[in-house]
């Protein structure tokens, strides 16, 4: 056999991708999602820096300067460069803040709930019995009311202050964890690797939390995106009634419950933070749906 023909018939070397087992470009991001992962940066970035980059303090009022257009309306970039509310007080400081503050109760309610659900989907399926029951019955009751209903109701009744609202952020959708988690934890009892560990003499919490927990990480990783930006909208509409984040305080809902009033006179009060809602939600979806198609198989 010449040397040409023996080159003919060597394989070509393999992507280290598809050598690891993963088709090639499976995590190549479409264009749309590159943007709504930069956008999330953004984002993450300005609520990271939002102090250092305010240029007034957000509760600094100036009745002088109330209701001042943005720059492009002024043709002006001196001053307040997204112009002014109802008191006079800086909209773009009162914008950098608002971003930090809801950002952060609807990532530590996200969090919240997802170590809830977590912890309580692991315990039915590992007691079963009379604990499963009354676990799926909680998770059953929470599903069928509306969570803005029950918010209300405690808020009303209980008054209203940070903690207890960061509590209320953190109780919804933990049903959805423990349902999953449930399902995950009970397929992944059976498969080999548990059963031998489980032979071995291994404790349930090294069982669960050493062995199980890392293999089912994926699917609840990707109901955090998902389940975050309807945590978002949870604080926007609270506090677009005003039982949400109270003053001095803001938040991106409570300026577009006050933008309401001047839609027609004053229309950047309401869009500019429903701008910041929207593009912030909206991507959040977007990565958390094309994280969903990466981390499951049967997505793809």
């Amino acid at each position: 056999m010449s040397a040409e023909t023996a080159d003919n018939a060597a394989p070509a070397p393999k992507p280290a991708a598809a050598r690891a087992g993963r088709p090639v470009g499976a995590w190549r991001m479409p264009l749309l999602v590159r943007i709504a992962a930069a956008i999330l940066v953004l984002v993450s970035l300005v609520a990271l820096l939002a102090p250092l980059l305010t240029p007034y303090g957000y509760e600094e009022t100036d009745l002088l300067y109330r209701l001042k257009p943005p720059f492009w309306s002024s043709l002006s970039i001196e001053g307040h460069l997204l112009g002014t509310d109802k008191l006079g007080r800086d909209l773009l400081s009162r914008l950098l803040i608002a971003t930090q503050v809801s950002l952060a109760l609807a990532l530590l309610g996200t969090l919240i709930g997802a170590v809830l659900g977590t912890f309580l989907g692991i315990l039915a399926a590992h007691r079963g019995g009379w604990v499963d029951e009354v676990v799926m019955m909680l998770v059953d009751w929470q599903a069928a009311m509306p969570f803005l209903i029950i918010a209300l109701a405690v808020l009303a009744f209980l008054g209203n202050n940070f903690y207890l609202f960061l509590a209320l952020m953190g109780l919804a959708g933990w049903e959805t964890y423990a349902r999953l988690t449930r399902s995950l934890v009970l397929s992944a009892r059976e498969q080999g690797y548990a059963v031998a560990v489980r032979a071995l003499g291994a404790r349930p919490l090294r069982l669960y939390g050493r062995h199980i927990l890392p293999n089912v990480m994926g699917p609840l990783i990707v109901q955090l995106t998902l389940n975050f930006p309807q945590t978002i909208l949870l604080e926007t509409s609270l506090s677009f009634l005003g039982l949400g984040i109270q003053p001095p305080l803001t938040s991106l809902g409570q300026m577009l419950g006050d933008g309401r009033d001047y839609l027609l006179t004053a229309w950047w009060l309401a869009v500019l933070p429903g701008g910041v809602i929207f593009l912030t939600t909206l991507s959040m979806s977007l990565f958390g749906d094309w994280l969903r198609t990466r981390l499951d198989p049967t997505q793809r």
